[in-house]
């Protein structure tokens, strides 16, 4: 590991952008992946391993150890993924191979043992349902002591969300999780739809990967197949966000922020209209007042498009 990179573990539910988000992560100088856990979201958590573990062996990087994570939420039970969004195995129906097996470890159990390898290092993106991190706190509540940061994909603002009208899918598929990983107390970044809706792949940008001779990129540019077309219905053309290699970027401080306000953010987890929504309190955000004791930055908006940049980071050079 080199002084500019650092380590990085990554909590995810392997669909689609999640894919682009651990090519990102074993691509960048900046990064170095050095876990990965999954939970049930656009798949379900032991598909999500599987999924995540063929990438690894696409990429040459089966020394990346995967831990099966939660099958179901905090309250309620997992019924299902997004095969609409993400295909029925969650990368689109691209097969992938076997990859090896997963590790005979428990999230929280891996998360704390490299987090104590790298105290005050490891960064923990998370880019699924919160559940696994709403675990390990229970389970070792000195987690926050350990990390360097949090950066979760998840919420929305000042936008709608895209599950209901105010709640985005992974805060909503478990709004109580979420609503204890916001609460806890580490450094944590929130980048809500207000930010990864604004910043699209195109079909240009899909060519880029199918042409590539890399098989790692050749399959996430397959399964991007299945994704543009379902965007058609909501964006009118064939086209997607970013939302998770977003994360990973603003994760490793690889991309300008041009609004990241650090405020109080509360999660509804009741069973109302307003469940899973993320309240950010963003009063005085236009005299830029960031209040006292405010633990979450909540990204806005980027200095620049990240598609051109994260096409430039996953593309072999």
């Amino acid at each position: 590991m080199t002084a500019s990179t650092v380590p990085v573990f990554l909590d995810c539910d392997t669909g689609i952008d999640d894919a682009l988000a651990l090519a990102y992560l074993l691509r960048s100088p900046r990064a170095r992946l050095v876990g990965i856990s999954t939970v049930s979201g656009n798949t379900d958590a032991r598909q999500a391993a599987a999924n995540s573990l063929g990438l690894l062996a696409l990429a040459g990087r089966s020394d990346v150890p995967v831990a099966v994570g939660a099958h179901h939420f905090l309250e309620e039970d997992y019924v299902g993924g997004s095969p609409q969004v993400h295909g029925d195995n969650g990368i689109g129906g691209v097969e992938l191979p076997a990859g090896g097996a997963p590790v005979d470890e428990d999230p929280a159990d891996l998360l704390l043992r490299l987090a104590r390898e790298h105290e005050g290092e490891l960064r923990l993106v998370a880019v699924g349902p919160l559940t696994n991190l709403a675990l390990a706190l229970r389970k070792h509540p000195e987690l926050p002591s350990l990390l360097h940061s949090v950066t979760v994909m998840g919420g929305a603002a000042l936008v709608p969300g895209n599950i209901t009208a105010v709640s985005e899918a992974n805060i909503w598929h478990d709004p109580a999780a979420a609503a204890d990983v916001i609460a806890a107390d580490w450094d944590l970044t929130l980048v809500p739809l207000d930010v990864t809706m604004r910043h699209l792949m195109t079909e240009e940008h899909r060519a880029v990967l199918l042409d590539s001779s890399d098989p790692l990129l050749q399959a996430i540019g397959q399964a991007l197949d299945h994704y543009f077309d379902f965007h058609v219905g909501h964006l009118g053309e064939r086209t997607a966000a970013m939302h998770d290699p977003m994360a990973a970027a603003v994760a490793v401080d690889a991309v300008g922020l041009a609004s990241a306000p650090r405020v109080h953010v509360e999660v509804d987890a009741g069973s109302g209209p307003g469940r899973g929504q993320t309240i950010s309190d963003l009063r005085g955000i236009y005299r830029g007042v960031h209040p006292e004791n405010a633990r979450t930055r909540v990204i806005l908006a980027l200095e620049a498009p990240f598609a051109p940049h994260l096409i430039d980071v996953i593309t072999p050079h």
